[in-house]
């Protein structure tokens, strides 16, 4: 790019401006070589005139910029647009860079433990009373999980993401001390080949993802991150507890452990069958398997402790004595004898399950494992032979790290969810019902007919399915499924499938009927009353949350349900969808109705004295539950967050994330960190919020409710300009997930997927779902209080986590939006009448969103309070605004008679390259 201009900024970002820059002319010296000046020419004539059009919405640079645009050709745009898209991607390397950065000098200057980290957060239960006692409670219950999903709108490809792992490598050499002038040569010359592999990569998949490529994707951020970063969390946590209490000697149970839907999630995704499940759970244990193998290899190679030298314990010298290793060099050292027992015995174990042979040949056969715990225990032989035989230091290495990570990851690597929308339930279980009794009409039953029906057959050890059935399609493949599942778990451990989460629960009898299914792959045995997966009713719809306290209790209150709820230690998971809430009933509503939901399932359960566990499936966007997790996690009412909760990570969020391994631990940890105050140390629990701040937010959620419904629902024609005004026909044919956008071959709002649906109003940069309706609430407030409502306002956010943390959200949402961006969409819009109506009300909504939320926080202008974030958008949205603006006019040559190939493959773009600019879009 051309010479980057930014604003001054403190000297502590100084560094982030010169990598910045560093990047940018590195980018643009590959453009101008790469396509030749007058391509550059271009770039730079856009980036002036666009940054005039953001400043001033001026008229003239309006006409200038489509005049420019509609001049250049298919393969001019398609330069253009990757230049800026690789800027966007540049842009965000660099300052995931200078978080590290800044992490470490607050680190090198002896700066006290940071919010949302383990340190900080033990400092904290130390200072309030918490005690040794407490501590180990909290940990041998908790259960932290991030649960990893795919989705139809994520846009990073892996090679792309190989070459910016390189890239972000290169660049922290130039941060970790100072370098020679051949050292400093050879790491510019790297930055360079690296960028010019960019270049010359393709941003975009040449065919659509199949979920087994999903699969594939999700498990390279194992290898980035999670199988040595998670085992480094633990064991600097357990320094920590050992540094502030000396007497504290056991090791941590494994509460901090991942999850994953890839590959489990059929609902709405018809390619997730029962090859794909066992499939995926083969590869993952394939990757699990081969990484212990890869640690095995290297600790034999360290461990060469001599007999001479070192004694050694009875056990590791029987371990050493079974090895099938009879070299005459490794005679007298026994741990390597061991090591290369156990490699052998793993080496037949990834044989055995996977079909698979290791890497390096094993030094002789040995026998398969029959579980992970067994390779523990002969890890663990080597870890009590060196501690008390003069080598600890030794164990404290890469011995310590693998004996987490078989803990951690055991044969399986990621507990499996399944998810299947409710409605499939009941109709398997219908026609199950049916073959077997062709009395019972189970559709036409009411609840109470069904519920006491699904009672009676969970007390029965009788099968309901028949092998001489013809059942439909669907039938077959859900019995599938669930039979595969079965067949995992007994492969490769019981926490290789834990959880089955039912989407649009609105009933009683939708969980029975999950009951009532695991039954016939043997999940469920009533004569044992044992139940071995997690049911997970999933509550989406502003109805449901509404509702969802009152469907728990009932259940709960089942004898027969109860029973077997115990053989899962008497907890149960309930999850909470923040997407379809939100497209419901908007940003306000769904936030307030979630909160509430949490605080009626608290004490519905604290009634049934049952443990809840609550699973947020939140996305990357303000708009389905995303923002900072610590903030969002401490905002909870009090008693929602026990020691466990589990949380989706989605889409391009899992790579801003995960990718990075530094920055991948520090999100972990933020989790756990998170999680542990909120259950310790909870402010909300030693400050109720006031009776006046719940009747407030009752009010707002209201008017915000009625707002939004009256726009998206209930005016004529919003659907219509839903759809030409965004790019959502455009997303729904890019390769970029395996699921489809709709539920159904429908275009109505009610049927599109909520990721799809924030993802577009992203694209066009006016982020919708994140703040409509919240300016109309605090008019009405105002107009229904005008003595004293600004002023419960701001004690709201003053004094109330929740409320704070969503203004918080919505400040962060308004700040990355753009109404004279927003303005060029709408005149895609083929009607004027209805594009003017219809947009004239969002963009007066828009200006009374943000002026009531300056009024509130007191604030001069978005993101005062949050420096970091708009230092962020004043780097990298004079590079971002170009992308909306060849968007548009790729659209609205795409819509017309001059289509083709290029310029759809244009379109595809732009919207990776504003993705990744926004970095939380879907």
């Amino acid at each position: 790019m051309p010479d980057i201009v930014l604003p001054e900024e403190p000297e502590k970002d100084r560094p982030l401006r010169d990598d910045i820059r560093l990047l940018g002319r590195i980018l643009g010296d590959t453009v101008r070589s790469q396509e030749g000046e007058a391509v550059f020419d271009i770039v730079e004539l856009i980036r002036q005139t666009s940054i005039r059009f953001h400043r001033d919405e001026d008229e003239g640079a309006r006409r200038e910029l489509e005049s420019i645009l509609n001049s250049l050709s298919p393969k001019q745009t398609s330069r253009v647009v990757r230049a800026y898209s690789f800027f966007s991607h540049l842009s965000n390397i660099a300052e995931d860079q200078h978080h590290i950065r800044r992490t470490r000098a607050h680190a090198l200057a002896g700066s006290g433990p940071r919010p949302g980290t383990m340190a900080h957060a033990l400092g904290a239960a130390r200072k309030a009373g918490v005690t040794s006692q407490q501590l180990q409670e909290f940990f041998a219950t908790a259960l932290v999980s991030p649960v990893l999903t795919a989705h139809p709108t994520e846009v990073q490809r892996k090679s792309i993401l190989t070459v910016q792992m390189d890239l972000a490598r290169l660049l922290s050499e130039r941060e970790r001390g100072p370098m020679t002038a051949e050292e400093e040569h050879a790491n510019l010359e790297g930055l360079q080949r690296a960028v010019l592999t960019l270049w010359q990569t393709a941003i975009l998949r040449g065919s659509k993802l199949a979920v087994i490529d999903e699969v594939a994707n999700g498990l390279s951020f194992y290898d980035y991150t999670f199988l040595r970063q998670m085992p480094r969390f633990y064991a600097a946590l357990e320094d920590q507890l050992r540094a502030q209490d000396p007497t504290w000697t056991a090791e941590l149970p494994s509460f901090l452990r991942m999850g994953s839907w890839i590959g489990g999630d059929r609902d709405g995704n018809p390619f997730v069958t029962a090859p794909v499940l066992r499939e995926a759970m083969r590869m993952q244990s394939t990757r699990a398997l081969n990484f212990y193998l890869e640690e095995l290899h290297t600790l034999g190679a360290e461990l060469s402790l001599h007999t001479r030298n070192v004694s050694v314990s009875e056990p590791l010298r029987q371990l050493a004595d079974q090895s099938p290793d009879s070299s005459a060099h490794r005679k007298m050292e026994p741990y390597r004898l061991a090591i290369s027992g156990i490699y052998a015995r793993l080496a037949a174990t990834l044989r055995e399950l996977d079909g698979k042979d290791s890497a390096r040949n094993a030094v002789g056969t040995g026998k398969p494992y029959a579980t992970a715990a067994e390779l523990r225990a002969d890890l663990d032989i080597l870890d009590r032979s060196l501690t008390v035989n003069g080598s600890a230091a030794l164990a404290r290495g890469r011995l310590r790290h693998l004996r987490r990570a078989v803990d951690l990851f055991g044969f399986h690597l990621a507990s499996v969810d399944l998810r299947q929308n409710s409605d499939v339930h009941e109709r398997t279980v219908a026609e199950l019902l049916a073959f077997a009794n062709p009395e019972i009409r189970y559709s036409e039953l009411s609840e109470d007919e069904r519920i006491e029906l699904l009672l009676t057959e969970l007390q029965t050890n009788r099968p309901l399915a028949s092998p001489f059935a013809d059942y439909s399609d669907e039938t077959k493949s859900e019995l599938a499924i669930l039979r595969t599942a079965a067949e995992s778990r007994a492969r490769f451990g019981a926490d290789a499938v834990v959880n089955c989460v039912i989407s649009k629960t609105d009933g009683v009898s939708d969980i029975l009927e999950v009951a009532v299914l695991l039954k016939e792959a043997g999940l469920l045995r009533p004569k044992d009353g044992a139940l071995d997966l997690n049911i997970s009713p999933l509550f989406e719809t502003i109805g449901d949350l509404r509702n969802c306290a009152a469907t728990m209790d009932r259940l709960l209150s089942l004898p027969v349900y109860r029973r077997f709820l115990e053989s899962r230690g008497g907890l149960h998971e309930v999850m909470l969808g923040y997407s379809d809430s939100n497209k419901d009933g908007g940003f306000l509503t769904s936030g307030w109705e979630l909160y509430k939901a949490e605080i009626a399932l608290v004490e519905v359960f604290a009634k049934r004295k049952v443990r809840l566990r609550l699973f947020h499936g939140r996305g990357g966007s303000v708009g389905r539950g995303g923002g900072p997790s610590y903030q969002a996690i401490l905002a909870q009412p009090a008693g929602a967050v026990q020691g466990s909760i589990r949380i989706t990570e989605q889409g391009e969020v899992i790579a801003g994330k995960y990718s990075n391994a530094e920055v991948g631990r520090r999100n972990l940890e933020t989790l756990a960190a998170a999680t542990f105050e909120a259950t310790l140390l909870h402010p909300e629990a030693a400050a109720p919020c006031s009776a006046e701040f719940l009747a407030t937010m009752e009010e707002l959620s209201g008017h915000a409710f009625a707002a939004y419904r009256g726009l998206v629902y209930e005016t004529e024609g919003f659907e219509t300009y839903f759809w030409q005004s965004t790019v959502i026909g455009e997303i729904a044919n890019l390769n970029i997930g395996s699921r489809p956008a709709s539920r159904k071959k429908s275009t109505s709002i009610e049927d599109l997927r909520a990721i799809p649906w924030v993802f577009s109003w992203a694209q066009c940069r006016l982020m919708l779902p994140g703040w409509y309706g919240f300016g109309s609430a605090v008019k009405a407030w105002l107009a229904a209080n005008p003595k004293d409502g600004l002023a419960r306002l701001q004690a709201m956010h003053r004094d109330w986590g929740f409320f704070r943390t969503l203004l918080s959200n919505m400040d962060m949402v308004l700040a990355k939006s753009n109404i004279a961006i927003a303005s060029r969409y709408a005149e895609l819009v083929v009607d004027p009448a209805l594009r003017d109506s219809i947009f004239s009300r969002i963009r007066a909504e828009w200006q009374d969103s943000i002026d009531a939320l300056l009024a509130i926080t007191g604030q001069k202008a978005l993101l005062d309070n949050n420096p970091l974030l708009a230092r962020s958008i004043r780097n990298r949205f004079p590079y971002l605004d170009p992308l909306n603006h060849v968007q548009v006019e790729l659209l609205k040559r795409h819509r017309s008679s001059d289509s083709g190939e290029q310029i759809a493959r244009g379109i595809h773009l732009t919207i990776n390259g504003i993705a990744a600019g926004l970095r939380n879009s879907g």
